[in-house]
C-alpha cells in the first residue's frame, strides 16, 4: 500500500509596515525569499509617506518578483505612516491562512517560517514567536545591541534574552493564524507603540495561546544614534504606560524598574545637591543613589559586552542609561489623554482577508 502523501504545507503572508527604510529594506525581502519553506509565499509591504528610497525599492522588488510563482511581493499605501495602520493595511490586502509580521529592518533566519507553521501545528497557538536577535553593523550599533539582548538592560523578556519554550504574554512580530486576527479585528490602530503587546493580550484574554519558542530567530537592526534610540524607548515606555490603563492588571514588576530608577536617581540628584548648597552633609549623600546606578549600569556591561571590541564595550553603559532613562520618562510622563483617547474607540479596524 502506497504511503499518504505529505499534506501540502500551508500558503503564508508575510507583512511588512515600511517606513524610511532604503538600508535593510531590499535584504530584509531577501531573507523572506529565500526561506526554505515548501508552500507559497506573498510579501506585502505597507508603505508609509518615506522621505528616503524606500519607496523606489520596494518598486523595484515588486518588479523582480513579477514573475515568482513560489513568492511574490505586493505593496500597499500607508498614508499614515503608524505601524498598526500599516500592519492593518497589509493583512487586509493578504490571502493566505498564515500571517507573518517582519519588519523592514529584520532580517528571519532561514528556517523561520518552516518552524513557526510547525509550532502552530504542535502547540495549537494563535501566535508564535521567538527571540528578537540585535545586531550591530558599527561600534554604537554594537553596544546597543549588546544592552538589548542583556538582563541588565531588559530584564527577563525571553524575546530579548532567550529561555525555555513556552506560554507567554507577547512575543516579538508574530506569526499569526489568519482567524486570530480576524477574530480580533486586527491591531488597534490608536496603539502608535506597543500594538504587539495590546493585540497578544487580547488574543489571551479570548482564550488563545501566545507561544516563544527559542528557535525562531530574527535578527534586528538597532536605531543607529542615542538620539533615535532614546525616541525608541521614550514612546515605548510612554505607550506601555497606556496599555496598562486600558488592559487592568496587565503590568509587571519588570515595567516599573526604568521608572522606579529614574525617580531615584532624580531624588538623589535633587537631595544631593541641596545637600552641597545648604551644607547638610546627610542630604548629600544622596549622589550615592545615582552613584549607585552609574556603578551597576558599568558592571553589567562587563558581560554584556564580551567578544566586543573596545569601543563598543565603552559605549554599552551609555546605551544602558539611554534605555532606560528614556523609557521611564516616557512612562511617567505618559499622557492620560491617550487611555481616554483609546478607551474612546476600542473597538479595532476590522481585517478580512482580500
Amino acid at each position: 500500500m502506497n504511503a499518504s502523501p505529505e499534506p501540502r504545507a500551508p500558503a503564508v503572508s508575510v507583512i511588512m509596515p515600511v517606513l524610511n527604510e532604503e538600508r535593510h529594506l531590499r535584504n530584509s525581502v531577501r531573507h523572506i525569499l529565500e526561506q526554505e519553506y515548501a508552500g507559497a509565499l506573498e510579501v506585502v509591504i505597507a508603505l508609509g509617506p518615506s522621505t528616503d528610497r524606500t519607496d523606489e525599492i520596494a518598486a523595484e522588488l515588486v518588479r523582480e518578483t513579477a514573475s515568482n510563482s513560489w513568492g511574490r511581493v505586493h505593496t500597499v499605501p500607508n498614508p499614515t505612516g503608524r505601524t498598526p495602520a500599516a500592519l492593518n493595511a497589509a493583512i487586509k490586502a493578504s490571502r493566505h491562512p498564515v500571517v507573518v509580521r517582519v519588519d523592514g529592518h529584520g532580517m528571519l533566519s532561514p528556517d523561520y517560517i518552516a518552524t513557526a507553521v510547525r509550532l502552530l501545528k504542535e502547540t495549537g497557538a494563535q501566535n508564535v514567536g521567538g527571540i528578537m536577535h540585535a545586531e550591530g553593523e558599527n561600534d554604537w550599533e554594537r553596544a546597543v545591541a549588546a544592552a538589548m539582548t542583556s538582563k541588565v538592560g531588559v530584564g527577563n523578556a525571553a524575546f530579548h534574552t532567550g529561555g525555555a519554550a513556552g506560554p507567554a504574554e507577547t512575543v516579538y512580530l508574530g506569526v499569526f493564524r489568519r482567524e486570530a486576527l480576524e477574530q480580533q479585528g486586527g491591531y488597534n490602530e490608536e496603539f502608535i507603540r506597543a500594538q504587539d503587546w495590546e493585540l497578544n493580550f487580547r488574543i489571551r484574554e479570548a482564550g488563545g495561546l501566545i507561544w516563544f519558542s527559542p528557535e525562531l530567530k530574527v535578527s534586528y537592526r538597532p536605531r543607529p544614534s542615542m538620539r533615535a534610540l532614546a525616541k525608541q524607548y521614550k514612546d515605548y515606555g510612554r505607550w506601555r504606560h497606556v496599555v496598562a490603563r486600558y488592559h487592568e492588571g496587565s503590568i509587571n514588576l519588570r515595567y516599573l524598574a526604568p521608572p522606579t530608577a529614574l525617580t531615584a536617581v532624580a531624588a538623589g540628584f535633587v537631595a544631593g545637591a541641596a545637600g552641597l548648597s545648604a551644607g547638610v552633609p546627610a542630604l548629600a549623600w544622596g549622589f550615592a543613589v545615582p552613584a549607585g546606578y552609574l556603578a551597576a549600569i558599568v558592571a553589567g556591561s562587563v558581560p554584556a559586552g564580551r567578544g566586543l571590541p573596545l569601543a563598543a564595550r565603552l559605549r554599552i553603559p551609555v546605551a544602558l542609561a539611554t534605555m532606560h532613562m528614556s523609557w521611564g520618562w516616557g512612562f511617567l510622563t505618559s499622557p492620560r489623554a491617550l487611555a481616554r483617547k483609546v478607551i474612546a474607540s476600542r473597538r479595532p479596524a476590522v481585517v478580512t482577508p482580500a
